[in-house]
């Protein structure tokens, strides 16, 4: 019998990135996201005001272009888990992400968090705060420990140029910055 030699490829699975709410600053702890999100949804509002009494001849309002909301996106239905160490998961990752809907101290104002949403290497979607933080409580052990929870977290697009919480604004001339959905330009 011919001598048969095996080979055995070792195929590493790729390992997902997680999504983080990196702290800017380290004025909070960060946020990593235990499960990654399956979607984003981004929507943004283009502010129009109308002219009352003033009318084209179509009879339609005159309308003029007064700006642009911040983006707004949630992250849903993010999974955080700790049945298999039997931890609470509001001491683990909850109590962390209450933090991003707090106020905090600083030097020259007292406000929640800004956060830097960040998902794979070195991709940053958005500076950021979070407007809205819900969570439910899912599994528990015997003695009432929480062991699981589901998060839906909003985050609206702050200016990175001009943070919360800064004493002048770059709103104007060549400091005015261009956005996209998915990043800025610099």
């Amino acid at each position: 019998m011919a001598n048969q030699s095996i080979i055995v490829t070792n195929k590493k699975s790729p390992q997902l990135a997680k999504a983080k709410l990196i702290a800017y600053n380290g004025e909070s702890e960060n946020i990593e996201l235990m499960f990654n999100p399956t979607d984003i949804s981004f929507s943004r509002t283009v502010k129009w005001e109308s002219q009352r009494g003033n009318r084209g001849e179509s009879l339609l309002p005159k309308i003029n272009f007064s700006g642009v909301e911040p983006y707004k996106f949630t992250l849903k239905q993010l999974l955080f888990d700790t049945y298999e160490t039997k931890e609470s998961v509001i001491t683990k990752y909850i109590n962390k992400i209450k933090k991003g809907v707090e106020t905090i101290e600083r030097q020259d104002d007292k406000r929640p968090p800004v956060y830097i949403f960040t998902w794979g290497e070195n991709r940053e979607y958005f500076h950021c705060v979070i407007t809205s933080l819900t969570y439910n409580l899912t599994m528990f052990m015997t003695d009432g420990t929480p062991v699981r929870a589901m998060v839906d977290i909003s985050l609206q697009e702050v200016d990175k140029n001009n943070l919360p919480g800064g004493q002048q604004s770059q709103s104007t001339g060549n400091n005015r910055q261009q956005d996209t959905a998915l990043g800025t330009t610099d």
